[in-house]
């Protein structure tokens, strides 16, 4: 299997979305790398634990795409060898009434995980420069000061929300949160074949909306506001990386081996000792669970 160097896939620079890969080959067949999967998924969870127990840190993965990237089937592939109370997933939809009486880094916050977990944020607090950015009216039901109508959100409004993103994420990394961001990249093809297997399949009948199709019309819209978050919201402590998604095997080894390369650099994650006299007494515990 071709090795991975994960700078590969990182937003360093400048890009334009349209040279991005969607399609990447590991040069090994679709089982070779299900089982590598299963592996670092394996691995991954024995960090989780670790982290668990050191309460220290905290991870957020951050999931962005559009319909039919695969963020769904991602999350239970890369996951499913971790234990349930070390994981915390989310996946923001259309706002709720409760949701709208607050700003709208709100929700993102509550949901945020607690030092010695992973979080994971299916659709982001980036839906808020991406879907608001294509449809502006959304914007009308948060009741903003000074937005009155969509005549009022200008230039300067998009600039301010992405300081705002830049500003929570800078935050909760200075506190401990260690931030990946995948822009799961599937091609307008590639769309359009998993739209039509949805609508072949019975059982995937649900997962259709007539909505999906509207969506689609305006993807070029959607692309130029992806290459903007990517430009504009890739740091170095909360790096965007862009996934080539068009196969959905490779996508979720990717993105399970950027998560596991990345998170063995952090040495300080220890599982804690005893405190010392518990340490040396430890012979006298066992001694008295034995004479019971």
């Amino acid at each position: 299997m071709k090795d991975i160097n994960i700078e590969d896939f990182r937003i360093k620079s400048q890009v334009s979305i349209k040279d991005l890969p969607t399609f990447y080959d590991l040069g090994v067949n679709k089982k070779k790398i299900e089982r590598e999967l299963r592996t670092v998924s394996e691995e991954l969870a024995d960090i989780q634990n670790t982290m668990y127990a050191h309460g220290k840190y905290a991870v957020l993965m951050c999931i962005q795409g559009m319909d039919t990237a695969g963020k769904d089937s991602l999350i239970r592939e890369v996951f499913k060898e971790f234990n349930v109370r070390g994981i915390d997933a989310h996946s923001f939809k259309k706002p709720t009434d409760i949701e709208l009486k607050h700003d709208y880094l709100w929700r993102h916050y509550i949901a945020l995980p607690a030092r010695g977990k992973f979080g994971i944020f299916n659709r982001t607090h980036y839906e808020n420069v991406l879907v608001t950015r294509v449809h502006p009216e959304y914007l009308m039901y948060e009741n903003m000061p000074d937005i009155n109508s969509v005549d009022d959100v200008d230039e300067a409004f998009w600039e301010r929300r992405f300081q705002e993103i830049n500003n929570f994420e800078k935050h909760i990394a200075d506190n401990g949160t260690i931030i990946f961001k995948f822009f799961l990249n599937v091609s307008k093809d590639e769309q359009k074949n998993r739209l039509l297997r949805r609508l072949d399949k019975p059982s995937k009948n649900w997962k259709f909306s007539a909505d999906d199709l509207d969506e689609r019309k305006l993807w070029d819209q959607y692309q130029s506001c992806y290459e903007e978050v990517l430009n504009k919201s890739s740091k170095p402590h909360a790096p965007w990386f862009n996934i080539p998604a068009d196969d959905k095997p490779t996508a979720r080894y990717l993105v399970a081996k950027i998560l596991y390369d990345t998170l063995k650099t952090y040495t300080d994650i220890k599982e804690p000792e005893l405190p010392a006299e518990e340490k040396a007494n430890i012979g006298l515990y066992k001694q008295e669970l034995e004479n019971e």
